[in-house]
């Protein structure tokens, strides 16, 4: 049976050594071979091998939408008020198991303790507010027309059926909070393609869920790669896609959704800038911006990875951001103090550093540039795929560090002289995800707010994504939302209904 139950005797760390094996959840039941056989889990942090994964192919697709389509009926006649139920529930056991859900984050993913365990609370709260949204999904009344026959017109919210949620592998334990919470609030059966870097969590909560009463054909996981996602988008009775991941993909997913036209939600990648003027409170806008750039190694789609300061305070904002930076522990990922993990393989290592070497070509390297030294990491890291905390000054705005994401523990800065120079910088790079100003002056506030092509901006700080907030982006950052009443409806398909007086 491939679970994530058995996982194995502490190490000298006193954290748990591997992850043991994992695979599909089909209908219920946990398999124990699949088409495409099993690959070796790494742990980024050591470089060892500390799971393996059965991978999902076409024949396990196939059985769980079947499952899922068999199973919609059911689940969509259930009263909402038991949904509700469900979905409280679902949050009070992920609630109560944050500790061994942000251990299995960090041991397959090498993000630091403290990050994962926020993650998996994070998620747990997604659940408690969609629950909340289960038994309030309302239509409408339409006014009768006065040119038309009399009669009751009104509208009904229905769920599309069985959804396949696509998920990333920076963290896809909130992916699963936003995607899979108002997916089964709504209505809907899912089936969740994993990401094969990091299925372990995902798999843990998809045992709480059950243990939580969801019913078994509800909920379907099938760790895996290109070749189950793309299946699954094809599938025709797949009603609905929700991807969370990277361009080149969403093309190839909107490439395959055309064979069934099936709508595709898609949040993407992000180049977020943090925009300093002079009147700001300096100190934490630098804090704020780098904390967030370095979170997860700097692998995530919405944090700030381009700091934009104007000239007269610039300098003064490099030193600092140099000097924060500088102070981020880097080791092992179980303890407390680590700031910075290391980042997801050797091939991303070896990427990431390139992009830092050709970027040092046009730009002022700051602080770091490099793979971290083996010797000043602990003994049983010294494998692991850690890169320095990375900060470069001068950067060139049309270049490839500072227009395309890093995925990496990389900040670019760069300077500005005016608000329209502040406002096109921010708005130069193809994506569209967030923004962050920083300045005390409301007016200009209220100025650039709407000339920013983001769909997230926030103001002298982050609001650390509320589940009630919708979150999604402009421009190649992606469409539709995920979060809040928005993210609730799209995974509503609305029906209007007139009957005649």
């Amino acid at each position: 049976m491939a679970t994530t139950a058995s996982i194995s005797s502490p190490d000298s760390t006193g954290e748990p050594a591997e992850l043991g094996v994992t695979g599909p959840l089909v209908d219920g039941t946990w398999l124990d071979k699949t088409s495409l056989g099993a690959v070796d889990h790494i742990n980024p942090a050591t470089a060892r091998v500390n799971g393996s994964v059965l991978l999902s192919g076409p024949p396990e697709v196939d059985d769980a939408v079947a499952a899922a389509k068999a199973a919609h009926p059911e689940w969509r006649a259930l009263s909402p008020d038991k949904r509700r139920r469900i979905l409280q529930r679902i949050e009070e056991l992920m609630l109560a198991r944050v500790p061994e859900l942000g251990r299995l984050m960090t041991l397959e993913l090498g993000a630091p303790i403290m990050m994962s365990s926020a993650l998996a609370h994070l998620c747990a709260g997604w659940f408690g507010y969609y629950a909340g949204w289960a038994d309030k999904i309302e239509g409408a009344t339409i006014p009768p027309s006065p040119i038309m026959a009399p009669g009751l017109d009104y509208t009904v919210p229905e769920p599309y059926g069985v959804v396949g949620a696509i998920l990333t592998w920076n963290g896809p334990i909130m992916s699963v909070g936003m995607k899979i919470a108002p997916a089964l609030a709504a209505g809907n059966c899912v089936v969740v393609k994993s990401p094969d870097l990091a299925p372990f969590t995902v798999a843990r909560f998809a045992e709480i869920a059950l243990e939580a009463g969801l019913p078994p054909g509800v909920l379907h996981i099938l760790p895996g790669g290109p070749e189950a996602g793309e299946h699954l988008v094809r599938h025709p009775d797949v009603d609905m896609i929700s991807f969370t991941g990277g361009i080149p993909t969403a093309q190839k997913i909107l490439d395959s959704a055309r064979h069934t036209l099936k709508p595709v939600l898609l949040e993407l990648g992000g180049k977020t800038a943090s925009v300093v003027f002079p009147d700001a409170d300096l100190d934490a806008a630098v804090a704020e911006t780098v904390r967030s750039c370095f979170n997860l190694t700097g692998q995530g789609c919405n944090l700030t990875t381009r700091l934009l300061v104007h000239r007269d305070v610039y300098e003064r904002v490099v030193e600092s951001a140099a000097q924060a930076a500088a102070g981020f522990t880097v080791g092992d990922p179980f303890e407390q103090a680590t700031a910075l993990g290391p980042v997801v393989g050797a091939a991303a290592r070896d990427r990431i550093l390139a992009v830092i070497d050709k970027a040092a070509g046009s730009s002022r390297l700051v602080l770091g540039g490099h793979a971290v030294a083996a010797d000043t990491l602990p003994p049983q890291n010294r494998d692991g795929f850690y890169i320095e905390p990375t900060v470069l000054a001068d950067v060139d705005p049309d270049s490839e560090v500072a227009r395309h994401e890093v995925f990496g523990p990389v900040l670019s800065i760069i300077p500005f002289d005016t608000e329209d120079q502040a406002v096109q910088l921010a708005n130069s790079t193809p994506y569209g995800l967030g923004a962050v100003l920083y300045s005390r002056d409301v007016t200009r506030v209220q100025r650039l707010v709407p000339q920013l092509q983001a769909g997230t901006v926030h103001v002298n700080g982050a609001s650390g994504q509320p589940p009630g907030a919708p979150f999604g982006g402009y421009k190649h950052s992606g469409h539709g939302r995920e979060g809040g009443k928005e993210g609730l409806y799209e995974f509503l398909q609305t029906k209007n209904v007139f009957i005649r007086a």
